[in-house]
C-alpha cells in the first residue's frame, strides 16, 4: 500500500491530477485509512501508467475512460480500441496539417517586412489589414 505522494512520485503523475481522475472515475476511489489517509494499491499504479501513456497520446478524458472500460472484458473484440486509436490517429494528422499552414503563414510574414521602422512594418501591416 502506499499514500498518494508515494503514488505520485511512482508513475510521474501529480497528486492533483490524480485525485482528479478519481472524482471523474478514470481511477477507482482510494481506499482511505481511519486517519483519512489515501490508500493506493499496485493496480492503482498500473491504471494510473495505462491513463498518463493515454494522455501522452494526446487523446480525450472520454476516450481514455472508455478504454479503461473496455479493459474489463477479456474476451470481447478490440474493434472499439482499434476505432479511437484510428480516430486519435486522424486528429493528429489534422493537427500536423494544421501547424504546417500555420508554420508556412508565420514564415512568410517573417520574410515578408525588411523596414527597419514600425511605421513601415510590412507584418503589422499585413496583421492589421481587413
Amino acid at each position: 500500500m502506499m499514500q498518494i505522494k508515494q503514488l505520485a512520485k511512482v508513475t510521474n503523475v501529480n497528486a492533483k491530477t490524480i485525485r482528479y481522475y478519481e472524482d471523474v472515475g478514470l481511477l477507482p476511489k482510494a481506499k482511505r485509512g481511519d486517519n483519512g489517509y489515501r490508500y493506493y494499491q499496485q493496480q492503482d499504479v498500473s491504471s494510473l501508467n495505462f491513463i498518463r501513456r493515454c494522455k501522452e497520446l494526446r487523446m480525450p478524458l472520454a476516450d481514455i475512460k472508455r478504454l479503461v472500460s473496455l479493459q474489463s472484458d477479456d474476451n470481447a473484440p478490440c474493434a472499439e480500441v482499434d476505432a479511437l486509436i484510428t480516430q486519435q490517429l486522424e486528429k493528429i494528422r489534422v493537427a500536423q496539417y494544421e501547424l504546417q499552414q500555420l508554420e508556412k503563414n508565420l514564415q512568410a510574414l517573417a520574410n515578408s517586412c525588411d523596414n527597419h521602422q514600425i511605421k513601415n512594418c510590412e507584418i503589422l501591416n499585413h496583421l492589421r489589414a481587413n
